[in-house]
């Protein structure tokens, strides 16, 4: 197997690791090597994220040899042969999908769905927002949640009972103002909204303050949290 020449590449990041596991996983644990079609196909994905721009200039970057070696990586963890110079990241993505061939698939196919989406809009999502599923996804869902039509729909919805509030924090608006001060939020798990309709009983209006807050509460429990359960989180209720 050719060595790829990759110094001063950015570390792989854990959407890509999920994606070279899927790929692992398909293989069954047999290296392909970087002239394999599967292989190169990865490498072109990689070398398309969004976040890694200036870097994708390089030969050396993603390219299909250097994914065949992150697939030994891989190797070495599943089974204790093949490289040995595993990432910290690389331990991290086997620890939580070594053992759950569907679920990295699931979270593999996200990523694939929403590179497209995020390289449209040019856009990057803070590192302290950033939710279990990664960034690809995790701006995938910023992107629908800040589409205006849904907000319009939602709180012209909600008008019609006088209910127009932060379902977190109870903030109450004047109508002149209230597109400024609210959000939509997508109340439904990112593995279970991808690639569905965006429907406002899957809607929940919050303050552009406690929306953020939400966020970030996403974010460092590492996993989808309810509104009852942020609302616990931000003003420890203990609820």
């Amino acid at each position: 197997m050719a060595v790829t020449k990759g110094q001063g590449n950015p570390n792989w990041t854990r959407d890509e690791i999920i994606l070279a596991l899927d790929l692992y996983f398909e293989f069954e644990g047999k290296i392909p090597s970087g002239n394999h079609s599967k292989v190169q196909e990865l490498s072109q994905l990689l070398r398309a994220f969004p976040y890694h721009s200036q870097a994708a200039r390089q030969e050396s970057f993603r390219n299909p040899d250097g994914v065949a070696f992150k697939l030994q990586n891989l190797r070495q963890l599943a089974t204790g042969k093949g490289l040995g110079n595993v990432s910290k990241m690389d331990e991290e993505v086997w620890s939580e999908f070594g053992g759950d061939v569907e679920r990295a698939k699931q979270y593999a196919n996200l990523i694939r769905a929403g590179i497209e989406v995020v390289e449209s809009e040019n856009h990057v999502s803070d590192e302290d927002e950033v939710f279990a599923e990664g960034k690809i996804v995790t701006e995938t869902h910023k992107r629908r949640e800040r589409n205006p039509n849904i907000r319009k729909k939602l709180l012209a919805k909600l008008a019609e009972t006088d209910s127009v509030k932060c379902e977190i924090c109870g903030l109450v608006a004047t109508h002149a103002i209230r597109e400024a001060v609210f959000e939509a939020h997508h109340i439904i798990p990112l593995s279970e909204s991808t690639g569905k309709p965006t429907m406002l009983k899957d809607m929940a209006l919050l303050c552009a303050n406690c929306h953020r807050m939400m966020h970030r509460a996403i974010a460092i429990e590492k996993r989808w949290l309810s509104i009852d359960e942020s609302k616990a989180i931000i003003f420890e209720t203990g609820e």
